[in-house]
């Protein structure tokens, strides 16, 4: 059952269960990584036997092992993965940036150019469900960006196949390739390349344990988008809301992972106790049930606080993936959010909305750092080249001013380097 406390009994640090893995997660993602690197394609297939139980032919996914997934799929979910697409892209469309140029000086001009990366790699998980949704985030972005190649990896069924969704839904966003392999291994294949998958520039997506440790390994190698932990939910709520509604979003999460964090604060112990209540009520009802349970039992809280403004400053010391408002007039609490990943405002816009639908993306920043990083987006399939142009006559102007500030930090070759044009052009 979820605890109930005080905000005075609990630490920030205690609210949220942000667990560190019990395996030596980093030994055996390093033998991986270089076992990849050593073998290629072999050290590939004989994981995917290993771990996913697979024996393939081939790690593509071929043209119609994508068109056949695709007629599988019935027509309702089509229609509902196509109206997911217009959603995100229209959100992300908002997001594309500009090159400028400046030439405010005579005989100067400086710019920025804004440049797509070239290949970038998603990784969406297989393991304990299929996630189309993570699909889509990840390759409508890169899309609207102007990436040259999209290469997705995903884990192989035990049949050798790959979960219909995931290609439909990869068929829809425009994915370029796409690989049967998983775990710490494909992040090492999308880094360095094999036989069969190209490197790419930057790899992003969630994943479990060894996926984020093998990309905190690759990365200087590659560029990554963040290392993700678990699944994290604060809900905000007061005493006006629905029991039934809290305890539904709380488990949304808590189905997720087991090491997940479903987390209320609120200001109302009555509203406290009918959703310990409540989440008794429901999780034997989820297919995940186990899983929710554990979740549950072992990382969820109910922080009960004084008023709604100490609840607010618990979720900004917490920082925490999805932050749900469940208020009145939430709008009035939106600027007095400073650190959350995604903020899902008033009763009626339970996180799943953001997971699938609405059109902001799904792919967050955990375990606190919403302090300092964001969500995925377009900004992070682009790089910036910066430029820089000046006449002899603009040179000659400022010179003395460049050569003087590289002597002060005692580099003569640098202030030289700008004297000798100088001392040629009188």
């Amino acid at each position: 059952m979820i605890k109930i406390l005080n905000y005075n009994e609990v630490s920030v640090d205690e609210i949220f269960a942000r667990v560190v893995p019990t395996v030596n997660v980093e030994d055996i993602v390093t033998e991986i990584i270089s076992n990849v690197r050593k073998n290629g394609d072999k050290a590939l297939f004989e994981y995917s036997e290993k771990f996913d139980k697979a024996v393939l032919s081939s790690l593509a996914v071929s043209e119609e092992e994508i068109e056949e997934a695709f007629s599988k799929v019935d027509q309702k979910f089509i229609e509902i993965l196509k109206k997911a697409k217009e959603n995100i892209t229209a959100f992300h469309e908002k997001q594309k940036r500009n090159s400028f140029i400046i030439n405010e000086t005579e005989g100067v001009v400086i710019g920025q150019k804004v440049i797509p990366i070239d290949k970038v790699g998603l990784y969406v998980p297989g393991g304990t469900a299929a996630y189309p949704s993570t699909v889509l985030m990840d390759a409508i972005p890169a899309k609207i960006a102007g990436c040259r190649e999209i290469v997705m990896v995903t884990p192989p069924r035990s049949d050798g196949t790959v979960n219909p969704v995931i290609l439909a839904a990869a068929k829809i966003a425009g994915v370029d390739k796409i690989f049967k392999v998983g775990g710490a291994q494909a992040i090492a294949a999308l880094s360095y390349g094999t036989e069969s998958i190209p490197a790419v520039h930057k790899i992003v997506g969630p994943g479990n344990a060894f996926v984020a440790e093998a990309k905190r390994q690759v990365f200087g190698v590659v560029s990554i988008d963040m290392i993700a932990g678990p699944s994290e939910i604060l809900i905000v709520a007061d005493n006006t809301c629905n029991p039934k509604f809290i305890a539904a979003d709380l488990l949304s999460q808590a189905e997720h992972d087991k090491m997940a964090s479903a987390v209320l604060v609120t200001d109302s112990l009555s509203l406290a106790k009918a959703v310990q209540t409540e989440l008794e009520i429901q999780i034997p009802m989820l297919e995940r049930a186990e899983i929710a349970r554990a979740s549950i039992d072992n990382n969820g809280k109910i922080i009960v606080s004084d008023n709604l403004g100490v609840a607010i400053e618990i979720a900004n010391e917490i920082a925490p993936e999805h932050l749900e408002l469940c208020v009145d007039n939430p709008f009035d609490y939106l600027d007095a959010i400073r650190h959350a990943g995604s903020v899902f405002m008033g009763k009626n816009c339970p996180e799943a909305l953001g997971d699938y639908f609405a059109g902001p993306n799904h792919t967050l920043p955990t375990s606190g750092t919403a302090k300092f990083s964001s969500p995925l987006s377009v900004d992070d399939f682009v790089k910036k080249t910066q430029y820089t142009y000046y006449t002899k006559e603009a040179l000659c102007k400022v010179g003395a001013d460049v050569a003087y500030f590289a002597q002060k930090e005692g580099l003569t070759a640098h202030a030289k380097s700008a004297v000798i044009r100088l001392e040629d052009n009188k």
